[in-house]
């Protein structure tokens, strides 16, 4: 017969008078496998302790995208948040569909309501990720965050198997040079050629995007940044789609350029100790993503999803 084994009991005090012995709420083995993950929502936990705002996050591989599916790991995120209460969103993505992207972020406008919502960038938010900043009080930005330009992009494969990312509004502005060309010379034959390739029913949805990207940027930037008129949002929208200023889509905009194009931006320097907790917190979990996967995490819940497109 096998030895029984010694119960662990809370507060146990052997009859010789020693310390009790220490209760586990998990096996040993769970324990080792998921110690980064309880270190995580440890950090988190002294971060909420910190500012007095609850703190979510969503960090991605540079292989993910926001999408639709994200709205289930979210949600999760706000299960347990009362409604009205202050809440931070710390954001890594290179980007993804718009549309998820507005939901997302009215989700968690809604939970917030009235009381603040922040996000803060350690790394980056490119595109779609720039977009859900927009709809936020302010962003959190130091030394080592970006956003970028917010024109929309589109996955494109060709004939031969071929995928490739097509900027659109440089799909657009091609078409309209070379239409340009053709009209002051209708003999033209290179603009005859060029003109010839362009896809009509492309042009007209790719100027459709042009314009949702647009006015989702000045709803987003109205809802709670420059609420009632307080700032020029039009103004934000265009230059942030601005392809004559931004050359390419990852071009890096920083904090101080933030702050010239006007956006509300609260800068914390690199050695401030708060600054620190939100980069080690977001080392842990870039690490934990790797390339495909995506970190959905609060203090109370942490998922992991495989994201790779």
């Amino acid at each position: 017969m096998g030895k029984t084994p010694i119960p662990i009991v809370e507060d146990a005090t052997s009859d010789t008078g020693a310390p009790p012995i220490p209760s586990m709420k998990h096996t040993p083995a769970f324990a080792a496998q998921n110690g980064m993950r309880y270190r995580r929502q440890e950090l988190i936990k002294e971060i909420e302790g910190a500012t007095g705002n609850q703190l979510i996050c969503c960090v991605g591989g540079t292989s993910t995208a926001i999408r639709r599916d994200d709205v289930l790991f979210l949600s999760d995120l706000l299960h347990n948040i009362d409604r009205g209460q202050p809440i931070d969103l710390l954001l890594h993505t290179p980007g993804g569909d718009m549309d998820a992207a507005e939901k997302l972020v009215s989700m968690i406008s809604l939970a917030a309501s009235t009381a603040a919502f922040r996000i803060i960038v350690p790394d980056f938010a490119k595109s779609a990720g720039t977009l859900m900043a927009l709809g936020s009080n302010s962003i959190v930005m130091s030394d080592s965050s970006e956003l970028g330009p917010i024109d929309p992009q589109v996955v494109t494969e060709e004939r031969n198997g071929t995928v490739h990312l097509t900027a659109i509004q440089a799909y657009l502005d091609a078409f309209a040079d070379f239409s340009a060309a053709l009209k002051k010379d209708p003999q033209d034959p290179a603009a005859q050629a060029m003109v010839e390739k362009f896809d009509p029913a492309r042009v007209h949805e790719y100027n459709a995007a042009i314009k949702r990207a647009r006015s989702l940027a000045e709803k987003l930037l109205a809802a709670r940044m420059f609420p009632a008129g307080s700032g020029n949002v039009t103004a934000i929208a265009g230059q942030l789609m601005n392809t004559k200023q931004y050359l390419s889509h990852g071009q890096m905009i920083g904090y101080v350029e933030a702050q010239t194009l006007g956006l509300r931006v609260d800068y914390m320097p690199p050695e401030d100790p708060l600054w620190q907790a939100y980069w080690q917190l977001y080392c842990y979990q870039r690490l934990e993503a790797e390339e495909r996967f995506k970190i959905f995490e609060s203090h109370y819940a942490s998922l992991r999803e495989d994201d790779a497109v």
